[in-house]
C-alpha cells in the first residue's frame, strides 16, 4: 500500500499519495456520490448522506456517522461537513472551500473552514493526488490537526485504496 505523505508549510497542509488506479477512475472517486459512500471518512465511519452537485458553484453536502462500537465515545456520533467547489478540471482538479456544518448544511464558524485543491496527475504507478488544504492561519491548521485530521485522512484515504482494488477486479 502506498503511503501517504504530509508537510505543514505555515499555515498550508500538503498530502500526496499514489493510487494504483487510472487517473479518470480516482478523479470519478472524489467527485461521484456512488463512489464516495463507500471510501469517505476514517475506518468504522459511514457516509448515510451524500449529495453532490460537482460543479462549480455546486455543494456537496454529507454526514459521516461512526459505526463502530470499539471507538466508544465516538460511536453513534455524526460529523457533518460541506463543500462548495469553485473550480473543476475534468481528470485533472478540483477547487472546493470546505467547511464543518450542520445537517441543514449551515457553516459552524468555531471552526476553520479550509481552501482545498485537488490535483490528480499521472504516475507510472497510477494516479498521483496531492491536497492542497490552505487554512486561514497556522492556528487554524493546528486546530485541526490536534483534533486527529491527519490520521483521519491517512484512514480514508487507505480505504479510497482499497476500495479502487476492488473497482480494478470488478
Amino acid at each position: 500500500m502506498s503511503k501517504m505523505t504530509s508537510r505543514v508549510e505555515g499555515n498550508v497542509l500538503i498530502l500526496e499519495r499514489v493510487f494504483k488506479a487510472p487517473r479518470q477512475l480516482v478523479f470519478q472517486a472524489f467527485s461521484d456520490a456512488e463512489h464516495l459512500k463507500h471510501w469517505w471518512g476514517p475506518r468504522g465511519w459511514t457516509l448515510p448522506v451524500c449529495n453532490v452537485d460537482f460543479r462549480p458553484g455546486g455543494v456537496w453536502h454529507y454526514c459521516m456517522k461512526c459505526e463502530d462500537r470499539a471507538q466508544g465515545d465516538f460511536y453513534g456520533m455524526e460529523s457533518w461537513g460541506k463543500g462548495v467547489y469553485s473550480e473543476i478540471v475534468s481528470g485533472e482538479k478540483i477547487a472546493y472551500k470546505d467547511y464543518f456544518s450542520d445537517a441543514e448544511g449551515n457553516e459552524n464558524p468555531e471552526l476553520p473552514a479550509t481552501d482545498i485543491v485537488l490535483l490528480f496527475d499521472d504516475h507510472e504507478e497510477g494516479t498521483l493526488v496531492i491536497n492542497r488544504a490552505v487554512y486561514a492561519s497556522a492556528e487554524g491548521l493546528k486546530t485541526v490537526l490536534d483534533m486527529g485530521m491527519e490520521q483521519g485522512i491517512t484512514e480514508t484515504w487507505d480505504r479510497l485504496d482499497e476500495y479502487l482494488a476492488e473497482q480494478a477486479r470488478a
